[in-house]
């Protein structure tokens, strides 16, 4: 989602010549006029943030799918309940769901959600994705401070990641047309909620991830050669999150550089 945020947010943006002096070349975005440096400057930190993620998320997908076709003697499904067990969290129950990548823990019901890949696979990937999922668990059992915060965060970041960007643009037009920027700099406040959700996941992720490998290692369930791939499989489905904060920060300051380009305009 943050990623098609980024793109949607490019595509505002078109390049057109600025008579009578063509051989200027300007970016203009349609209902604030054309962008300064700092705007420009912004608009190229979220094009690189993009790059990286599409990278990012291309490595990540030819890892799942390399290791998806390298057998393990387990599915994810037992995995998940082998580790669940050894952590004395029998009362957790496994579920299957459908789509791909949809696996997730789900703390509210405190169930772990495997999708078709990994439910019933028994390879390196269903293997990683299910102890990772499971590592939530772990955290939510030993109530792991950073999956807390994160926790209570969701209801404000729906709101802001509803409202934030609509809010901001409609403070930008109004500060476009001189009148207070309060509006705006609400708007960017309930924009970047998202921005910190974003970067409070990156621990949470990592910890799931670190607590995973530590347990297959333990339980020998998996060659030197198949830990490997589970290490690296988790190491780039990792990197996507670090990916999705970089665009959601890169947006943020973006957003940011307008606003203060505007407001500094409009006191001209």
């Amino acid at each position: 989602m943050m990623m098609l945020s980024t793109l949607l947010t490019i595509a505002q943006f078109s390049y057109e010549y600025d008579a009578p002096d063509s051989s200027h070349l300007h970016v203009v975005s349609p209902g604030f006029g054309s962008l300064d440096h700092s705007s420009v400057i912004g608009l190229m930190i979220i094009v690189l943030a993009a790059l990286i993620g599409l990278f990012v998320q291309s490595r990540m997908l030819a890892a799942m799918k390399r290791f998806s076709s390298e057998r393990v003697s387990l599915t994810g499904a037992q995995v998940a309940r082998r580790m669940l067990d050894a952590h004395g969290l029998n009362d957790v129950q496994i579920t299957h769901v459908k789509g791909q990548l949809t696996d997730h823990y789900n703390p509210a019901n405190r169930t772990v959600n495997l999708s078709d890949a990994v439910y019933s696979q028994a390879t390196v990937a269903a293997m990683a994705v299910a102890a990772h999922e499971c590592g939530h668990a772990v955290q939510h059992a030993t109530a792991y401070v950073w999956l807390g915060l994160r926790s209570s965060m969701v209801p404000m970041v729906n709101i802001g990641s509803r409202l934030g960007q609509v809010v901001l643009m409609i403070g930008l037009a109004l500060v476009a047309a001189g009148s207070g920027a309060l509006v705006a700099w609400i708007g960017l406040g309930l924009f970047a909620s998202a921005t910190v959700f974003a970067l409070v996941t990156l621990p949470v992720e990592f910890d799931a991830s670190r607590r995973a490998l530590a347990w297959i290692k333990e339980s020998e369930l998996a060659s030197y050669a198949a830990y490997g791939h589970a290490q690296s499989s988790l190491r780039w489905a990792a990197m996507t999150y670090v990916a999705a904060a970089l665009s959601s920060l890169a947006m943020l300051v973006y957003y940011a550089l307008r606003l203060l380009s505007s407001s500094s305009r409009t006191r001209r």
